[in-house]
């Protein structure tokens, strides 16, 4: 069903019908498509927010992407039809809108293009989409060979579907000296000021194409006829009418005709773009499609692109559906969200510097000028905005707009993390900006050190506590949709506690590392008296409460009835040391028997099935979907983190496996996804509803991707940076006994080997052929300079 290349990471897919919703994702810096296997896709570029050039059949709200997209008959797609002229048939590529069922069927999602291999009526037709670098393009390319003992006669159908573009204007016609169909349109506004705002859009669409065609249509109910889009009427005839639309729903439909001698093949390409003009649509043209050699130069130039992530971690473990995600997929989604911020203006704080302390593996730099962003942005009372506004036209939207707890707490974390892999200890002096002060009061507060914006940050997390030592909650930690917990400006959160008192210690061992052994103590006995306090007021006898409501209620405890468990509680009492060995045994037991499922841990259980409003809109939503109880793999990976800290390998290990590599063909078509990306959730209320479990939400917009890396370079392969260097502490499963990994490191290239021995009883590391000692604090930690290659043997009992 699903097959893998080990060299270049392609993941293949057999079947149009066995994972009907399987999807890749391609971008750029201005541009992101979703394709599912069957051809419909979901594509937004920015000027300068988010925007369609392919729409539904109605209006459509802006939204973000939805989780579990439902695809319909008309729903936004990249199709052809293949008509036999001689006997009639016809058949769709890839497979919908026609459905029938090809002879053989590869959906090949490779990092740099995605791509089907469909074979039918003894022809191989091949389609690709790639994507420029630069430009806000879709690249796509179709090639047929004919495979019968005769010639053919062909009709090909491009039906690329603009659909309703606009209430206000729209039209489509064909383009002659371009040789392409453009869709026009114009951008309702209301205000006078959107006008001239709107100026400037890309408010047409383009399908160019390097073939002449010898008919095509433009008006999509024409098309369609009353065949529908399975059997359109307009097929059935010699040639399409070549009428333009006037305010009809626009379509990018031509007819091209092949005659094919055996074993003879024909290729076509085609860039489909949102433009402002005929005149940008001539360049896109000029640039992409002028040759085959230009054409050939563009895919190149993206593919190098793509290639940024490549050769960061190379990891042999034998296991093949483990090793393809790592090496090729994982680094992939990591750059994605580092490299664009999710093609968002104003992404989330939390958000955006935790995709930052992803790309700290792969691009340093961009790490720490996106801390240098986010802390420019930092009020002077340390108090972090909702989010982080990229550039000055930016404004803050949606959940932007509802107050959250949370973001100091990364800004620590990801930071601190930034800090062992890079060693880059003088960032700490450099001085950054805050954002403009709220008062008149604090208008002198103009910079500080990096060191002093977090100390601030800290400061103000310590400020926000309610009289029995725990944070506010406000309307949100991060959790978003918890809230109605807080809002009356009463109500706290155990997990943002645990979490201010993780940050702290993690800011004392900083500090400690930088002898200021006055700050190292404040933080320490803060964080200390944080889990003395969760422990008194949120301990339930075996897990922690998720917080305490306004109305003065402990939730997430043994009483209630629906969401009676949390596991992020549980993850960040493990990270800051709030938990005793015997809490840990109770509630490592209650954590396995309430949330553990075949495809990870559900983030709470049992799932609201009707609205608390002491929570908020949270329990609104559908059982196991989303925070209200899905295998939620962002706060799976938290807890993943902290078993490998805790040193609970085994445990840790299984959880990491089961995120990301199906177990079985059941498995896989309970998922219903590829290979190619963690989504943000797979469905939970395990218990309350079985049949719908593990279903992904094919999001691959998720946090998770930055801890999972994270998790495998520092924690399973050991290879974790520290202020001196490169610490060495594998955490194997016990079923592997060997593994290569490669990895750069402050530009140096580190090869380790790991091999189980019988005869030893501890750990031994051995750096070319030469045993490294521990230092004082009982570590193996080897110094490395930038430009060398270092051969690592670690022999594990």
């Amino acid at each position: 069903m699903i097959t893998y290349n080990q060299q270049n990471g392609a993941v293949t897919l057999n079947s149009p019908i066995s994972m009907p919703n399987a999807c890749g994702f391609l971008w750029n810096k201005n541009m992101m498509i979703q394709m599912n296997c069957r051809g419909y896709a979901v594509a937004q570029f920015m000027q300068p927010e988010p925007a369609k050039y392919a729409h539904g059949p109605a209006l459509e709200a802006k939204t973000f992407m939805q989780p579990e997209h439902a695809y319909f008959s008309h729903h936004p797609g990249r199709f052809f039809y293949i008509k036999d002229n001689h006997t009639g048939e016809f058949f769709s590529l890839p497979y919908a809108p026609v459905k029938q069922m090809p002879t053989s069927f590869e959906f090949i999602a490779a990092k740099n293009k995605i791509s089907w291999k469909i074979a039918h009526l003894n022809l191989t037709c091949e389609l690709s989409l790639s994507l420029t670098t630069n430009d806000t393009a879709e690249l796509w390319q179709l090639s047929i060979i004919n495979h019968d003992e005769t010639a053919r006669d062909l009709s090909i159908y491009s039906y690329f579907p603009v659909g309703y573009m606009s209430w206000m204007n729209q039209s489509a016609r064909f383009d002659n000296e371009l040789n392409a169909i453009l869709c026009e349109s114009v951008t309702p506004y209301q205000k006078v000021d959107q006008y001239f705002t709107q100026q400037n859009f890309k408010d047409c669409t383009v399908f160019l194409s390097d073939r002449k065609p010898v008919s095509y249509e433009t008006r999509q109910s024409i098309f369609e006829g009353e065949g529908g889009l399975n059997n359109p009427d307009a097929i059935k005839k010699p040639k399409l009418a070549s009428q333009p639309a006037h305010y009809q729903t626009p379509a990018a439909i031509m007819q091209f005709d092949l005659n094919l001698a055996p074993s003879e093949s024909s290729e076509t390409n085609f860039v489909f773009a949102p433009v402002k003009d005929a005149k940008e649509a001539a360049t896109l043209k000029q640039k992409y499609l002028a040759s085959p050699q230009t054409l050939a130069n563009a895919k190149q130039d993206y593919q190098q692109y793509i290639a940024q992530a490549d050769n960061q971690l190379q990891i042999e473990t034998g296991t093949q559906a483990f090793d393809n995600f790592v090496n090729h997929w994982l680094p992939r989604q990591v750059f994605y969200h580092g490299d664009v911020n999710r093609l968002s203006t104003d992404p989330q704080t939390r958000n955006y510097l935790q995709d930052a302390m992803g790309m700290m593996y792969i691009a340093p730099d961009k790490t720490k000028a996106a801390f240098i962003k986010a802390l420019s942005q930092q009020h002077d009372n340390g108090e972090m905005p909702d989010g982080i506004l990229l550039n000055a036209d930016s404004e803050l939207k949606y959940i932007n707009q509802i107050p959250h707890t949370d973001h100091c707490v990364w800004l620590v974390i990801c930071i601190e993390a930034y800090l062992n892999e890079t060693g880059d200890y003088e960032f700490l002096e450099q001085m950054v900006p805050f954002a403009p002060a709220k008062t008149a009061a604090t208008e002198n507060a103009q910079s500080a050190t990096v060191y002093e914006h977090i100390n601030l940050a800290l400061d103000f997390l310590w400020s926000q506590r309610d009289d029995r030592g725990l944070n506010y909650i406000n309307q949100g930690d991060w959790c978003d949709p918890m809230n109605m917990v807080g809002y009356k400006g009463i109500g706290v959160s155990s997990w943002l506690s645990l979490a201010s008192a993780y940050s702290m210690k993690l800011w004392a061992q900083v500090n400690e590392s930088i002898s200021n052994k006055a700050q190292n103590e404040k933080w320490l006995h803060q964080a200390d008296k944080l889990n003395q306090d969760v422990n008194e007021h949120c301990w339930d006898g075996e897990w922690f409460a998720r917080g305490i409501t306004d109305a003065g209620n402990c939730f997430g405890v043994s009483k209630d009835i629906e969401g009676r468990i949390y596991l992020n509680p549980q993850s960040f009492s493990m990270l800051s040391g709030a938990i005793s060995d015997n809490q840990w045994q109770s509630m490592q037991y209650q954590i396995k028997q309430q949330l553990k499922t075949p495809f990870g841990m559900m983030m709470l259980a049992p799932s609201y099935t009707h609205m608390h409003e002491e929570v908020g809109r949270l329990t609104q939503k559908f059982p196991g979907t989303a925070e209200n109880g899905s295998v939620y793999n962002h706060a799976g990976a938290f807890y993943i983190y902290a078993l490998f800290e805790h040193e609970e390998t085994e445990a840790a290990f299984e959880l990491l496996h089961t995120m990301i590599c199906a177990q079985s063909d059941e498995d896989a078509l309970a998922r219903g996804q590829l290979p190619v990306f963690i989504p943000n959730y797979y469905r939970g209320a395990y218990f309350q509803y079985p049949d719908d479990a593990g279903k992904s939400s094919q999001l691959f917009n998720t946090g998770t991707v930055a801890w999972i890396y994270r998790i495998v370079i520092e924690q399973l392969v050991g290879l974790k940076g520290v202020k001196d260097g490169l610490k060495i502490q594998p955490q194997l499963p016990k079923t592997w006994n060997n593994i290569s990994v490669k990895r750069q490191f402050r530009q140096a290239s580190i090869k380790l080997d790991v091999l189980r021995s019988r005869d030893i009883d501890e750990q031994q590391v051995y750096v070319d052929d030469k045993q490294l000692i521990k230092n004082s604090r009982n570590e193996f930690v080897l110094p490395v300079k930038a430009n060398s290659e270092y051969c690592i043997k670690v022999l594990l009992p």
